[in-house]
This record gives structure tokens, sequence and C-alpha cells, in this order.
């Protein structure tokens, strides 16, 4: 669709904003792994780390429905779907950070740290898409 790059480029703006005001309020970096571990360990701030997560989840289903639905381009296997999510969790805690702290905010204010592990995850998704397509796991 010809107007696809204009809901990318909404959706970015408001991943940005969010960044932005939780930097401001808070004064702590928007790391959506280390809310959601925050959560898990149940570190203090437990109301805020499950508002935040509660809006992760909430707002986009509501601008889906509002939309009509969502493609997700989800793979059809869920074997595939839980394997991926386990290693994104594992690699996650590995670079102490996701693409929420190290790419949206790390990036943003320069960090060495956080453009090296944007450059390693994403050269390992590429090669990890490269590799199950070779091998006829996906398309």
């Amino acid at each position: 669709m010809q107007a696809d790059w204009l809901w990318a480029l909404l959706g970015g703006g408001m991943i940005g904003g969010a960044a932005a005001l939780y930097l401001l309020v808070n004064g702590r970096i928007m790391g959506a792994s280390g809310i959601v571990g925050g959560l898990v360990d149940r570190a203090p701030g437990g109301a805020e780390r499950l508002a935040f997560v509660t809006g992760l989840v909430v707002v986009p289903a509501i601008g889906a429905w509002f939309a009509g639905g969502a493609a997700t381009g989800l793979a059809g296997n869920p074997w595939l779907v839980a394997v991926a999510g386990l290693l994104v969790g594992a690699g996650t805690r590995l670079a102490n950070g996701c693409t929420s702290g190290h790419g949206v905010c790390g990036i943003s204010r320069g960090s060495r740290r956080g453009i090296v592990a944007t450059l390693i995850y994403l050269a390992a998704g590429m090669a990890t898409v490269f590799g199950l397509r070779l091998a006829g796991v996906i398309s």
C-alpha cells in the first residue's frame, strides 16, 4: 500500500515521543526490556511499570481495532514464534537492553554501546532470516 510509509512515520514518531516524554518525566531511559524485567523482578515502581507495559499492549490493539485489523506477517508455525520470542528475550538480557533502550534512546543520545548493540542485533536478525529462508523454514 502506498500510504504504508505514513503509518511507519506515525509509529516512529509515537515511539520517539514516548521515549522523550519518559526521559523528561522520569529522568530514565525508556527501555522496554528493563521495564518488563523490573516488573518481573518486583523492583520499585511496579505500578508505573505495569502502566507502561499495559500501554504497550492496549494502544496498538486500539489502533488495530480502529483500522479494522492488522496484518502481522507472523509465521504460521507457533513453535518458531515461541523459540524466536525466547531468543529475543535472552538477547535483550545479554545486551542489557532492547530496541527501545539501545536503538531508539541509545542511538539518539550518541551512545557507543547503544550503537554497537543495535548494529549487532540487526546483523543477527538479518543472518537469522537469511538462514531460515535458505533452509526453507520461512518464505
